[in-house]
């Protein structure tokens, strides 16, 4: 609703869009695949899924192949019954791992989804919705701008321009990340046949290793934000202080600063989490 003071207007719906972000970043961080966007991606992706399968499938027997001729180094050798049954449960756990492999993947989502529901205990849950502390500038602000006059408000404008954009990219950063983590989980799903098919061979299974662990590692990532989002809303929990007495434009600058200041702070939590996930597992 519109306060008829465009420097309140401008700044009331960068604070907006702020916490409509931050209940969206809410809402995406505890959906699977499965239901975001209603579904429709995720049956795109399981086409992408099953088709790839076919490939994988094509891919593990060479794996396995060239697994064998470098691993034994005659024919007889894999005669042996210890080492061809070796090879036969190689192969068949690689099968399966190819077959299977999206149960296999989602059974991991599903532990990391498990991970953030324990961080969004009810107690954290009501400490992080109320991380959205700037619904709106302060009463005694609004009656500070309300008050100058029109050559005096000219400065106002620049100040109000630079925080708006600030808020408004910020909240676009961060959200986008989020979105970022829902494309990474499509694509490790799409493709994952391919590097799953290379637990056939010894010298290759390392691929497949490093495939589950990168794709744990995005799983996790929805934890780590929760609890980034967690600690930002204890440490900002108080809204910042208004300068009583200071000039208009004083005021809405050091309280933008302090706001876009807690604002990168979790931005920047949310944008490493990736980064922090990738250390816990060694990749």
């Amino acid at each position: 609703m519109s306060s008829g003071n465009w420097v309140v207007d401008n700044l009331n719906n960068a604070l907006s869009t702020w916490n409509e972000k931050w209940r969206e970043i809410m809402n995406l961080i505890t959906q699977s695949p499965e239901t975001f966007k209603g579904g429709a991606v995720w049956d795109v992706i399981l086409n992408i899924h099953y088709a790839i399968q076919a490939i994988g499938l094509g891919l593990l027997v060479l794996f396995f192949v060239i697994g064998v001729m470098k691993t034994f180094g005659s024919i007889a050798e894999v005669k042996r019954p210890e080492v061809a049954f070796k090879v036969f449960i190689r192969f068949a756990l690689a099968k399966a791992a190819v077959t299977h492999g999206l149960e296999l993947m989602m059974a991991l989502f599903r532990i990391s989804q498990g991970l953030v529901s324990s961080v969004l205990s009810v107690r954290t849950q009501d400490v992080i919705m109320r991380g959205n502390f700037a619904t709106a500038l302060p009463p005694e602000m609004v009656d500070t701008i309300n008050s100058v006059g029109f050559f005096a408000s000219i400065p106002l404008w620049a100040v109000t321009l630079i925080g708006g954009l600030f808020i408004m990219v910020l909240s676009f950063i961060i959200i986008m990340t989020v979105y970022g983590r829902f494309f990474k989980l499509y694509m490790y799903t799409a493709i994952a046949p391919v590097p799953l098919s290379a637990f056939a061979g010894e010298p290759t299974q390392s691929i497949g290793v490093s495939f589950l662990k990168s794709y744990a590692a995005v799983c996790l990532e929805g934890a780590i934000i929760v609890l980034a989002c967690a600690i930002f809303s204890v440490f900002a929990s108080n809204p910042p202080v208004v300068q009583a007495g200071a000039s208009a434009v004083t005021q809405v600058w050091t309280y933008i600063g302090e706001l876009v200041f807690n604002m990168l702070v979790l931005v920047g939590a949310v944008k490493m989490s990736d980064r922090i996930v990738r250390e816990m597992f060694g990749i």
